[in-house]
Parts: structure tokens; sequence; C-alpha cells
């Protein structure tokens, strides 16, 4: 595949729930807990998984907006936490982020234009105000936003368009990497078709690598080139599309899959539902995290983690199950 673009290495975050008015440390929330993968230039990358499974925090730890408990991300061959403030600015540069509510993200304030001129301004990327106005008007172009709307305000566009603003603003720079945090949920479902393609036909243009983070497995199959399943803080799968979708290995991802809606009005596919509920008690115990809610766990699951482990190319899987004769690993 090549030089990676970014490599995630044994990444930990843990945050500290204090309690009571003094403020006594009461447990700890392992949000990311040491996961590895890399990305390589161009590639669409997903991550998927339940609300409060650390798909967020892993973005915004690549985006060095908090700072990890443990493990290293590296961009480009370089640690991004040994880079000085002038290095970091050229880092933000290349990696930008799409938000979920693009309303929220944009400057009630500020005109359209304003909001990617100022990004142009911070990195001092257009060197004459003609050659501003130029950038601005074909990444507006490129998004689908009509010329003559760009001196609006946020509240004149419709949701679709917002997003459209924010994909602007992040792709003006002609970054390396956009990560996408869930882009499309908080739209209707035809205008999520129309970001969708729109984000594809981009990264097409511009040879970008995207890491989508998304609970929708239906837009995360649309678009991304390979998948990482979450649970609790660990990658608990990690395939290709292909492979993730046509025989997926660990009960959580086929749980996921079997809910699928199917528009063929003749198939009757075989759902999994998921007993209990997500629990900080089973963040805390030793064996794996998703025993207590498998529909095939058995004894060695509740005494022992399952770690991720090679099964056939490029499809690696941390589940007992599938453990015989496996390659582990190697960061």
């Amino acid at each position: 595949m090549g030089t990676a673009l970014l490599e995630v290495k044994d990444l930990r975050k843990h945050f500290e729930i204090q309690k009571g008015i003094l403020k006594r440390q009461g447990y700890v929330v392992k949000a990311v807990d040491g996961i590895s993968f890399g990305l390589n230039p161009g590639e669409v990358f997903g991550l998927v998984g339940e609300s409060g499974c650390g798909k967020s925090t892993t973005g915004k730890l690549i985006l060095n907006l908090i700072k990890p408990t443990a493990g290293d991300i590296l961009f480009e061959g370089r640690s991004l936490f040994s880079l000085n403030a002038e290095e970091l600015k050229a880092y933000r540069k290349n990696v930008q982020l799409i938000f979920q509510d693009a309303f929220a993200s944009l400057n009630p304030r500020m005109r359209a234009c304003d909001i990617v001129g100022e990004a142009l301004d911070v990195h001092k990327i257009a060197t004459t105000k003609r050659e501003r106005e130029e950038r601005i008007l074909r990444i507006f172009s490129d998004v689908g936003i009509n010329a003559e709307w760009i001196r609006r305000y946020p509240h004149e566009f419709s949701g679709g368009q917002r997003q459209r603003i924010g994909i602007a603003r992040a792709l003006c720079l002609e970054p390396k990497l956009i990560v996408c945090d869930e882009p499309v949920s908080a739209l209707d479902v035809s205008i999520q078709a129309q970001i969708l393609n729109l984000l594809k036909e981009i990264q097409e243009k511009y040879h970008l690598a995207y890491i989508f983070i998304s609970h929708d497995l239906k837009v995360v199959k649309h678009l991304c080139d390979r998948v990482a399943v979450m649970y609790l803080g660990r990658i608990v799968e990690l395939a290709s599309k292909k492979d993730l979708f046509s025989s997926p290995l660990h009960p959580y991802t086929k749980a996921l899959i079997s809910v699928i809606p199917n528009p063929d009005p003749r198939a009757k596919p075989q759902k999994i539902i998921l007993k209990g509920e997500v629990s900080r008690a089973s963040w805390e115990g030793e064996g794996c995290h998703f025993a207590e809610r498998c529909f095939a766990a058995n004894e060695i699951c509740r005494r022992e983690m399952p770690f991720l482990k090679k099964r056939k190319e490029d499809h690696w899987v941390a589940c007992h199950f599938f453990s015989e004769e496996p390659e582990e690993r190697s960061l």
C-alpha cells in the first residue's frame, strides 16, 4: 500500500470522573483504550460503532484537540507530539475537520465567503486579494454553492448548504486528510445522499484521505475503503469494506450488519438483537468488554481480554472464537 499517511499506535485516552463536592476521584472512563491502525494516502477509512464507543474522541486525538493518555500518532512518519509550534500549524493545515453540526460550527456573524477566507488568512495561503477571491470562488464552485450566495450569512442557508460551507472551509487549505465526524447524521436522508456523493467527488478530485466517523453502516458501506468497528474504546474488527460486509467475524459486527434495512421486500433477514445495554461496569472487567451482551460468549470471554489478531489478508478481529493459530498484530 506504500508509505502510510497516518499511523495510530496503541492510542489511549482515559478520563478521570470526579465525585462529590471535594472533587475526589470517582472512576476512570477509558474512552479510547489501545487502538492501532494505519491510513494510506487517498484512502477512506471508516470508524463505526454505537454512541460512546470512542469514535469522536479518536478523531479529536488525531486532530490534536485533546492530548492522549498514552500511545502515539505519526503523520507522514513523524510523531504528532514531537512537533514544535510552527510544525504543528503546518500539520493543522494538512489535517482538517468537517463537523457534525454545520450550523453550530459556523460563525453566525460572518458571511460564507469570510468563513472560508479566514482559513486562507490564518495560513497565509493567498498573497493577493484577487488570488484570495478566485480561490474562494473556486472552492464554493467545487462544493456546489452559487457564487451569488457567498455573501449570505449561515442562517440564510439550508442544512445541506451549511454543510457544504463546512466542507468548503476544510477543503480550501488543500489538506491531505479530512476527519469527517458524522457529517450527514443531522441531515435529511435525501440531502445525506447529495453530501455523500459530494464528499466522494471531492475525495477523488483532490486525492484526499478521509477518516469517516459514523454509526450508520449504510453510509460507511457507500463511502469507505476499509472499516474499523469500535466497542467501548477498542477496535473489535478491522477489514476491507468488502470483507466486513460479506463475511463479518466478530459477533458485534454481525449484530450491527444484521439490522441494516434491506430495500428488497422479499428479503427476510435474521436480525440479531443484542441483550442488555452498554454499562461502565463492563469497561473495568478483565475479560472481553462485549461478553455481557454477546450471544456466543463463554467462560474464556469473561476471563481473558481478546486482542486484535489477523485472520486473513487485511482482516483483523478481537474475538476468542477466531484465535486458532492467529498472527498477532505488530505495531
